[in-house]
């Protein structure tokens, strides 16, 4: 293969494949079962009944260029496979490949790289699902379980698991034998008998894919958990930890099942090899070309065997626990090298992680339909440990995520790092992940290897190239080569030449020249300058010391200040360590208040980076809020308590997040959508940006846990959207969304602190000024006025008084409960202005009636400015109520009480009337109106006519009389199906008919008198009817129906209804059934 050539964090390399045939299109892929052997030098391809063996091969290119390519080994023709799988065995290098296929018919057979057959086995009588096998891993750590090797076998509703140590015995023998008999015609040996056990998965629906972790031990306090909850309190806990094996499978019913095998609770299966190794074997070498050794034409049948093998039966296992969710249903798992996470996709079109030893999921990722996964593992360099204890090496996982409709290749962090890397590839590639390494290695041969093995590669059917994924640790190697002098400037640069990175790269170019001025040990040597005095008292602070420290509290470059701190604690460590053992000459470690003060300031500073990073995201374009502010941990300091509250927050008004946005990306659940394909770039774009968002604004939260608690951050963001409202109270959805930011706060304290101050302090003046406006002009004011008094155009004032309704609303149904604010340890010591919090905390509970007065009226003032009413809101109200208005929401005023005044009751009774008929109008043109010109307007909302009925409630009007008149309007405008549903709740229907009577009368009036032109059936119809009948109608006036074309299919159902619900003795029901009969006759006629 040829060396890195990218110059970012993860690295391709390519090579070549050579085919026989002309070139074919992309998607053949799709159909085809690919698997690569974990040294990326064999691939094998098969597709229906056909397979082709490539092998590694180094050739010439035309100019003389050597290079690593995959050229056709072997190829021929497979009888009822499934699914291949490649696994290289050795006794000390590698030195050949077997190739493990397995078959629709239960059979696993085994090949060799020129597709000779060692040996096939025929363990379950279902089709081979998948194969995976397990190598050996150097423990990392003491404690850990020395895992097997082992070859897994899935089938329908059985797992097989073959001992790795058995079977590379048996392949080792049965390839030596087929070496002798190829040469010398040797007489066949029988192989020794493969070990193997037989699991059968009980519990789900449907199995697809599975991982064989291997052998795990439960700690004690894990053992009297389980012990405890399957037996009881009385269960009885062995004095033994049990070794178990642990299988997890995906598929349906459960989403994922987790299977536990106690080691010893099933004897391994002895089973007898069916070596494919034959007499005729010298001759069959000459006849490869037509089929042999289990590979055969398709016009071929296989010998009938004499004996069916036996089949062991299976032990059942059942499932200890799964992932419950019906309607999901896995497609694959991945396991990590480090067998502690696993991916699964789903047909969801999501990738779930796993946590393995838990059992929970623990990430997710949205929009990678069809998805192929691998992973890549980055251990830590041997000169990044400490050199004096020789401590085990460290591990990164990076999960490979292929998206084959997206068109994307990415690599992120585990377990909730970032996305590193991402490529924009084919959409017909294939992502192959071996998953294990060599067989046949144990603790003994496995020492001093380098081999680069358990590659992820990506195939990409189109160009035919072989592309490898690689995350190289860049920063690693230069801070902790270059920058602490160990690698000399130029010995960097020719490293980075080599592996295809190049220096003049500007991320390496800044660290490169950053290195060359060995900033760092300049620094020592200056800091070193003001060293402690012998005379110093340890537990004091020096002054030396507290001037450096207060030049890093000051910066406003927090990168800047947080490597100078880094750098003067370590010399600050290292006087006082010096010092330490001059005086005392013990072996303890000296303990200082100053090298506490030094810890407080580095981690200070770590916050204040994280703070400051997330601040300098650019704002959205056209957002107002103003520049950046300048961020130090002096700044936050004398900022109070909510000046890291205050300052995320007006982050959030900058980026323009939606406050359930904002919610989900504190929850982390928000992931990654799909978008259009029509813009591919400008989709990727926005999406990276909203992914780093999310990210850095979690990192910070996770740093100040208690100063950016959900409570505390959607309060001050609820405070910065009314300052910026009352900046510019055009905007009416900034006023909207600090309503709903203050929704989203679960303290019931907080909240109504909150909503009392807004009230206070920005909403009551303007409030009022609107309801004597309204008052004065006798109905809903016009925009000049608006903007004359309130200080707002009409739309505006209509969406502020809707948020004062919501407001009101929120302060009416919280309870107060005393709370107490945390902060976090090291900014403990902030002073300065109490934050709105604090603040808010202070304020006295409401008095409720006074809130539900105000609230009342809100209604009614956006009520009427919504549907354009003429109205004067404050004469609804009797003295008590007018006097009660724009009071301290606390203080305890002389509210109404006891029945009202009859006039007043009938104008509020006039006044929602009028409000149902207008929300009745509007209906009515919504459904007249094309779809493309429909608006969303508040006035179409369909709460309106369930909130006349509690305000009639609240107003003493009589409900019944708005039923009856929404079930008129409706009526009256042709939307009979919404009256129909109305009616049913109405209680006087006799009046209720009378009323309907008159407008089935304006309804027919219409069709018989008042139409153009006038049909020979109408006018007969008209000198059948009674003479009162034709009197009445003819005094009916059909222009106050809100709709004249109405169905007369409509009418009829409407008489029909009337003639339900009046009584007989009614004085209207003979007309009611003469207007049947007339409706009747008149459908029949049309």
């Amino acid at each position: 293969m040829s060396p890195w050539t990218h110059p970012v964090w993860c690295q391709w390399y390519s090579g070549g494949v050579e085919e026989d045939t002309a070139a074919v299109s992309a998607p053949w892929l799709q159909d085809c079962v690919v698997s690569l052997s974990p040294c990326s030098d064999l691939m094998v391809v098969a597709k229906g009944s056909k397979a082709v063996f490539l092998s590694a091969r180094w050739q010439t290119d035309d100019g003389g260029r050597e290079g690593m390519t995959l050229a056709v080994s072997w190829s021929g023709t497979l009888i009822l496979t499934f699914s291949p799988s490649a696994f290289r065995s050795s006794t000390g290098r590698p030195d050949w490949t077997c190739i493990v296929v397995g078959f629709s018919s239960g059979y696993v057979r085994f090949y060799t790289e020129s597709g000779v057959l060692l040996l096939a086995q025929l363990l379950n009588e279902d089709p081979v699902l998948r194969l995976k096998c397990r190598t050996y891993e150097i423990p990392r750590h003491p404690g850990v379980t020395e895992q097997h090797e082992e070859l897994s076998i899935l089938y329908p509703a059985a797992l097989v698991t073959i001992d790795g140590f058995s079977l590379f015995q048996s392949l080792r023998a049965c390839r030596n034998q087929v070496a002798r008999a190829a040469a010398a015609g040797s007489e066949v040996v029988q192989p020794p008998p493969l070990a193997y056990k037989k699991w059968g998965l009980q519990d789900m629906d449907a199995i697809v894919d599975h991982s064989s972790v291997g052998i795990m031990t439960l700690c004690v306090f894990d053992q009297m958990r389980n012990a405890s909850i399957l037996g009881g309190f009385h269960a009885s806990v062995k004095g033994s930890l049990p070794a178990m094996s642990q299988y997890i499978t995906v598929g349906g019913g459960p989403y994922t099942g987790f299977y536990y095998a106690i080691e010893g609770s099933s004897q391994p299966l002895l089973s007898h090899v069916a070596l494919a190794v034959a007499s005729k074997l010298t001759s069959a070498l000459f006849t490869a070309a037509s089929g042999w050794l289990g590979w055969k034409k398709q016009n071929e049948e296989e010998p009938i065997q004499k004996q069916k093998p036996k089949v062991e039966p299976a032990t059942p296992l059942a499932v200890r626990f799964g992932l419950p969710d019906s309607r999901r249903h896995g497609e694959s798992i991945c396991l990590s090298p480090c067998n502690t996470l696993a991916g699964v996709t789903d047909d969801f079109g999501r990738v779930m992680l796993l946590d393995v030893g838990r059992g929970i999921a623990i990430r997710m990722w949205k929009g990678y339909r069809d998805a192929q996964l691998g992973w890549v593992q980055v251990s830590e360099g041997r000169g990044e440990s400490s050199p004096s204890a020789p401590l085990p090496r460290r591990h990164a996982q990076f999960l490979v995520i292929y998206a084959p409709r997206r068109g994307i290749l990415e690599v992120w962090g585990t377990q909730q790092g970032p996305r590193v890397g991402a490529f924009t590839v084919g959409k017909h590639c294939r992502l192959l992940y071996a998953g294990y390494r060599l067989m046949g290695v144990n603790s003994v041969t496995s020492q001093g290897w380098q081999l680069h093995t358990q590659q992820v590669c990506l195939f990409d059917p189109a160009t035919g190239a072989l592309h490898c994924v690689v995350v190289y640790p860049v920063g690693s190697f230069l801070f902790w080569g270059c920058l602490i002098g160990e690698s000399p400037l130029q010995k960097v640069c020719d490293t980075l030449q080599e592996t295809g990175i190049s220096p003049h790269h500007p991320p390496l170019s800044s660290l490169l020249w950053w290195s060359s001025i060995d900033f760092q040990r300049r620094l020592c040597f200056l800091l070193s300058l003001g060293a402690v005095e012998s005379s110093w008292d340890m537990q004091c602070v020096s002054p030396w010391w507290q001037q450096v420290r207060s030049a890093c509290v000051q910066s406003h470059s927090a990168a800047a200040a947080l490597l100078a701190a880094i750098v003067a604690h370590r010399a600050a460590k290292d006087n006082i360590t010096s010092l330490a053992e001059t005086k005392f000459q013990s072996e303890w470690e000296a303990v200082s208040l100053e090298l506490e003060q030094w810890a407080v300031c580095v981690r200070q500073l770590e916050d204040v980076l994280a703070l400051q990073t997330l601040l300098c995201v650019a704002p959205l374009k056209g957002t107002p809020g103003g520049a950046t502010p300048h961020c130090s941990v002096k700044a936050l300091l004398e900022g109070g308590r909510g000046g890291i509250a205050d300052s995320v927050a007006k982050w959030v008004f900058r980026q323009d997040l939606a406050p359930e946005r904002l919610k989900d990306m504190l929850q982390r659940g928000e992931a990654q959508r799909t978008e259009q394909p029509s813009q591919p770039v400008l989709r990727e774009k926005s999406q990276e940006d909203a992914d780093f968002n999310r990210a850095l604004l979690v990192s910070v939260c996770q740093r100040f846990p208690d100063s950016l608690s959900p409570d505390l951050l959607f309060a001050h963001c609820c405070w910065e959207y009314v300052v910026q409202w009352n900046k510019y109270p055009e905007e009416g959805r900034y006023l909207c969304c600090a309503v709903e930011h203050l929704k989203l706060v679960s303290s019931p304290h907080i909240q109504l602190g909150i909503s009392s101050m807004m009230w206070n302090t920005f909403i009551v003046k303007r409030f009022s000024a609107a309801a004597f406006l309204m008052e004065k002009v006798g109905k809903a004011p016009k925009d000049r006025l608006c903007r004359r008094d309130v200080g707002m155009g009409d739309g505006a004032t209509t969406s502020f008084l809707g948020s004062c309704v919501a407001l009101l609303q929120i302060l009416m149904e919280r309870e107060v409960e005393a709370e107490k604010l945390c902060v976090e340890e090291v900014w403990g010591v902030a002073e300065g202005p109490a934050s709105i919090v604090e603040l808010a905390l202070e304020q006295r509970g409401i008095h409720y009636p006074l809130v539900q007065h105000h609230c009342l009226l809100a209604t009614l003032l956006h009520t009427a400015m919504t549907f354009n009413l003429r109205v004067k809101p404050l004469s609804l109200f009797d003295s008590k109520g007018k006097s009660a208005f724009f009071r301290e929401l606390v203080s305890i005023q002389l509210m109404p009480s006891g029945d009202m005044d009859p006039g007043l009751v009938s104008l509020r009774q006039e006044f929602l009337l009028r409000v149902l008929t207008g929300w009745v109008k509007t209906q009515s043109e919504a459904g007249m109106a094309p779809a493309s010109t429909r608006l969303d307007l508040d006035s179409g909302d369909e709460t309106w006519p369930s909130l006349c009925l509690d305000l009639g409630t609240l107003l003493q009007v009589n409900p019944d009389v708005l039923r009856r008149h929404l079930v008129c309007e409706l009526y009256n405008h042709g939307l009979d199906p919404r009256a129909e549903q109305v009616m049913l709740e109405v209680e006087d229907k006799d009046v209720l008919g009378s009323q309907l009577l008159v407008l089935t009368g304006q309804r027919l009036s219409y069709s018989l008198l008042h139409t153009q032109t006038q049909t020979k059936p109408a006018m007969e119809l008209l000198a059948r009817l009674p003479p009162t009948l034709c009197t009445w109608l003819k005094a009916m006036d059909p222009s106050e129906l809100g709709c004249l074309s109405v169905p007369l299919s409509q009418t009829s159902r409407l008489v029909s209804r009337l003639i339900e619900i009046l009584p007989e003795n009614h004085g209207q029901y003979s007309l009611a059934l003469h207007l049947l009969e007339a409706v009747e006759v008149l459908q029949g006629e049309d």
